[in-house]
């Protein structure tokens, strides 16, 4: 799931006066990440179900809003999260976690829609997926007929529900549109399946965000599936001359070739951009057929503002904007890869878990603390790792072949770093500014794997007390096979893993030394 656990616990923000308590399930995903801020500007109180309660805790709005420990397979902890709620946002779901997600779908929506009905629950919105008329389900793809189906189940709930349902989203670090954007910009020339004929009625994320918070205060005799798009239905090729118009480039030659299946389709999407083949399969196969609003009912209760819904080029627009200015709030990458690891790393130094493998460097850096910090926060992405660029490409290439994140997901933000957020093929997984920053390693490997790079104040430099790097790559191996490419590897940490240090260290000492306002203060 997008965003499960299974125990509970957190506090409680400070409540505010007025306003409907909202769960919002899905958090730390792209659009849940998205949903708080603008409910609690909305003047609700907010409440979070989160299987990793820690990372939230960076987002700006962290401190206005409670957060739960919890998993919505776990009954228990859903029964908590919706105790005293009003309004219960659904926004998980299995999607691209391999065989069986269907059920395990159908089995959390089944657990949440008991739970609210117990629990006295006023309404429940959910977000799904347009599904195109006439398409008995069994025609669908796997991922469009188990959104209808988790609809059909909230709507059977017995809790008044919204079921808003939408096709592509278009709004910086979507899925759909770091698709678009990558295809579009590093192919001039594309063989391009059949399905880019369908037609589809794109919607750009600040009107998703608008209908979802409107849809709070729904009648109470309103339960419902509501379609919502934009203004404009295009086909796919028409979405990518569109998108090329708009960012300026030259004019795209699209040729169509048939037998590009949706599976080859998405090896080949995951060859191209970012999007790896667990998530591309099911965005690729959703648009096989015409995914086309029916109505546009949800606007007699939630009135679209003057210049709403946004037009696909405005969305195109503004979604670039804050791509180029380096403010993108969430990405598709906010939520965790389907089966990458999860555990915590040990942290007792006599850990009784096992093996686990360490490779630690250090280094005197002539530069401040703060300077070498403002390096170590600024790896990865367009940064690159200070070291042997091939042999993190590879790496990057073999985690795509097999099914893996790869090194282009890049980073959310290019100087800031918060926990939670994805980091090429590692996971932010703690972060104390000036000082730490661990990494947790969501490449496909036959173990566990994090790296660590603190800063420390050092001893003598050519700038003041100079600083200290220690950088640490630990690996808990699982079975025989982690042991054995824990030293298959090992004889190139060397150039990789030293030549990391070494390459930081000197980034460091090459950035401008910072103004001493007190040297500069005029007497």
């Amino acid at each position: 799931m997008d965003d499960h656990a299974t125990t509970t616990g957190g506090a409680a923000a400070a409540p505010t006066t007025g306003g409907l308590t909202c769960l919002v399930t899905g958090a730390t995903g792209y659009i849940g990440g998205r949903l708080v801020p603008e409910l609690l500007d909305a003047g609700h109180r907010v409440r979070c179900l989160a299987r990793s309660p820690e990372r939230l805790r960076d987002h700006p709005w962290a401190d206005r809003a409670e957060v739960m420990r919890g998993d919505v397979t776990d009954p228990d902890a859903v029964a908590a999260a919706l105790r005293g709620t009003d309004v219960a946002y659904y926004l998980v779901h299995a999607l691209g976690t391999g065989a069986g997600f269907e059920e395990r779908d159908r089995s959390a929506a089944r657990i949440f829609a008991g739970r609210a009905r117990a629990a006295g629950v006023r309404r429940i919105v959910y977000l799904g997926g347009l599904t195109p008329a006439g398409v008995p389900p069994q025609d669908l793809s796997p991922h469009l007929r188990s959104r209808a189906e988790v609809g059909e189940i909230l709507l059977g709930s017995g809790v008044p529900t919204a079921v808003l349902r939408a096709a592509v989203i278009i709004g910086s670090g979507s899925a759909s549109f770091e698709m678009l954007r990558y295809l579009t910009e590093r192919l001039p020339v594309m063989v391009t399946p059949s399905w880019v004929g369908t037609r589809i009625q794109p919607i750009a994320v600040r009107d998703v965000l608008r209908y979802l918070v409107g849809a709070a205060t729904l009648p109470a005799g309103v339960s419902r599936a509501f379609d919502i798009g934009g203004p404009d239905v295009v086909t796919y090729e028409q979405m990518m001359r569109r998108y090329a118009a708009v960012a300026a480039l030259p004019h795209r030659l699209i040729l169509r070739v048939p037998m590009l299946t949706p599976r080859l389709s998405s090896h080949w999407i995951g060859l191209v951009t970012p999007v790896p083949r667990a998530l591309a399969r099911p965005l690729a196969e959703s648009l096989r057929h015409e995914v086309v609003c029916h109505e546009h009912d949800i606007a007699r209760y939630v009135p679209d503002p003057p210049g709403a819904p946004i037009g696909f080029d405005r969305a195109l627009e503004l979604a670039l904007r804050r791509v180029r200015e380096a403010d993108v709030s969430t990405r598709w990458s906010s939520a965790s890869l389907p089966g990458a690891p999860s555990d915590p790393l040990p942290t007792d130094p006599d850990w009784a878990g096992g093996s686990l493998y360490t490779d630690s460097r250090e280094r005197a850096v002539d530069a401040s603390p703060q300077a070498l910090w403002r390096v170590v926060e600024g790896i990865g992405g367009a940064n690159g790792w200070y070291s042997f660029p091939l042999a993190w490409a590879v790496r990057g290439w073999l985690d795509r072949l097999v099914g893996g994140a790869g090194i282009r997901r890049g980073r959310r933000d290019a100087a800031l770093l918060r926990v939670g957020d994805s980091l090429d093929f590692w996971r932010v997984e703690e972060i104390e500014p000036g000082r730490l920053l661990r990494l947790r390693a969501e490449m496909r490997l036959p173990g566990l794997a994090w790296l660590e790079m603190y800063v420390e104040p050092g001893t003598g430099g050519a700038r003041g007390s100079g600083a200290r790097y220690r950088q640490r790559a630990l690996f808990h191996p699982h079975g025989l096979l982690g042991h054995l490419y824990w030293w298959s590897v090992s004889p190139f940490h060397a150039v990789v893993f030293g030549g990391m240090a070494r390459n930081i260290a000197r980034a460091a000492a090459a950035l401008p030394a910072a103004p001493d306002p007190a040297r500069d203060a005029t007497p």
